[in-house]
């Protein structure tokens, strides 16, 4: 007795927790939901991994490490939301929403495939003036067209001071972190750190006096006569831009890349694109919401508007994981979202319809509130639960779009569950309980329907 008494103002408090949370969580939608490139414009590209003599096979470990280094290098361009995910064995998707720019696009795939390989060599006077001069003939970023004109000086820039001069004394791997910073001079260059000061000091020590060349993936960068020891930190000079700073300093903080890799795919969604596409398919999932609430009032009556009401506290909990979660919504997000609305109808429709068929055999309508919703559940469960299996098993072998249609069809059908078989009970148990709706015609059964299966033997 005293769990019936109290057992709807707890499932009322309950219920406003659930609402409360959740609106807390999604409010407001515009900077608590995370829209996916499709929806906002940005570029999705597909990587295939190909070993290398160092590496022979691609695995797991192998793409996870991948992986890191591209996430590392597209977090330091400051890039919104970046999205990286295995597919297969040897492949990674990545998406980049929400690009400014062409240039930051051409930027962000450069970084992407850039081996990133900091190499250090003494090198003589001679290969240094040598290399000095091609640069001052080609300058440190030379144009196709110009390397044809100026073949020689970019062969020496690229690869042939690297071959002039002797074994790699220091690597990128021992540094600690790189910065982009500015000279004494006012011009751009790189701040380092390293992580065996002793290793250095040593080194630097031993060559006083002697040019320190820089190669960036056996490409001469510049060559600084080292004029005294040099320990935990040092600079990095050259004929650099400002955003070629930026781009060498993410580079040396994420490390090289483990593996080669080549673009398989690569799709730029434009934001005006994006923007329509929000657009019509928030037209479409209101539009959709608006006719199956209609339709419930109309066919159903008082349980229709009941069915509503949960509906409504459905999408609400639907926002507030999403939010909560951080999830990305994309547009195939958007239709399971959707197609997970018409679950929880249809949960409804089994229950109400039910509930007829006991009152048509005569029940009272406490004993066809219980009895239909008990009847109800295996139906409404099993249909639920396949649902559920199939869109784990979705979520867990799809990529990109797919796990994200996935994602919100999977909790949209569990929460369906939920709103059909305890919120709209909780509704119905609070009118009829309390003798509130007790007329079976607010329940789509006319008076002279009521037991007449049991008159007829039925």
């Amino acid at each position: 007795m005293t769990w019936n008494r109290w057992k709807n103002p707890v499932k009322a408090l309950v219920v406003l927790a659930i609402v409360a949370l959740c609106l807390y969580a999604a409010l407001p939608l515009q900077k608590k939901i995370h829209l996916g490139l499709d929806l906002q414009g940005g570029v999705r590209v597909l990587l295939q991994l190909n070993p290398t003599a160092e590496v022979k096979s691609i695995t797991p470990d192998v793409q996870n490490e991948t992986m890191d280094v591209i996430d590392h290098r597209i977090n330091g361009l400051g890039v919104t939301e970046p999205q990286l995910s295995k597919v297969g064995g040897d492949r990674i998707l990545v998406e980049l929403p929400a690009l400014p720019s062409a240039k930051s696009q051409d930027q962000a795939l450069q970084l992407i495939k850039t081996v990133a390989v900091l190499e250090y060599k003494i090198v003589s006077p001679a290969v240094m003036q040598k290399a000095e001069a091609a640069l001052a003939v080609i300058g440190p970023s030379p144009r196709p067209a110009l390397c044809k004109t100026q073949k020689a000086a970019c062969d020496f820039i690229n690869r042939g001071a690297y071959d002039a001069s002797g074994a790699v004394v220091y690597s990128g791997k021992d540094l600690k972190g790189a910065q982009a910073s500015y000279g004494q001079a006012g011009a751009p260059d790189i701040i380092f750190q390293t992580k065996n000061p002793k290793k250095f000091l040593a080194l630097t020590t031993a060559n006083i006096g002697k040019p320190l060349g820089i190669f960036l993936d056996k490409r001469y960068i510049s060559a600084p006569t080292l004029v005294g020891p040099i320990a935990d930190s040092g600079e990095i000079t050259g004929q650099f831009t400002v955003d070629q700073t930026t781009t060498i300093a993410n580079e040396l903080n994420a490390g090289a890349l483990p593996v080669s890799i080549t673009f398989i795919e690569n799709e730029t969604i434009g934001p005006t694109l994006g923007k329509i596409d929000l657009t019509k398919s928030l037209y479409a999932s209101m539009l959709g919401l608006a006719l199956v609430l209609v339709f419930m009032i109309v066919v159903y009556r008082l349980p229709g508007l009941l069915a509503d009401i949960a509906l409504m506290i459905y999408v609400i909990m639907m926002f507030g994981l999403l939010a909560a979660a951080g999830a990305t919504l994309t547009l195939p997000g958007i239709a399971g979202f959707v197609l997970s609305i018409g679950m929880a109808v249809d949960a409804n429709v089994l229950i109400f319809e039910r509930m007829k068929e006991e009152l048509w055999a005569g029940k009272t309508m406490r004993a066809a509130v219980r009895t239909g919703f008990a009847r109800a559940f295996t139906a409404v469960f099993d249909s639920h639960f396949t649902t559920i299996v199939g869109a784990a098993v979705l979520f867990e072998l799809g990529t990109g779009t797919v796990k994200g249609f996935a994602y919100t069809l999977f909790w949209g059908t569990v929460f369906s569950l939920v709103t059909a078989v305890f919120i709209t009970r909780f509704f119905v148990d609070v009118l009829v309980d309390n003798d509130i709706a007790s007329d079976p015609r607010l329940w789509g059964v006319k008076p002279e329907e009521v037991g007449i299966l049991a008159k007829a033997g039925t």
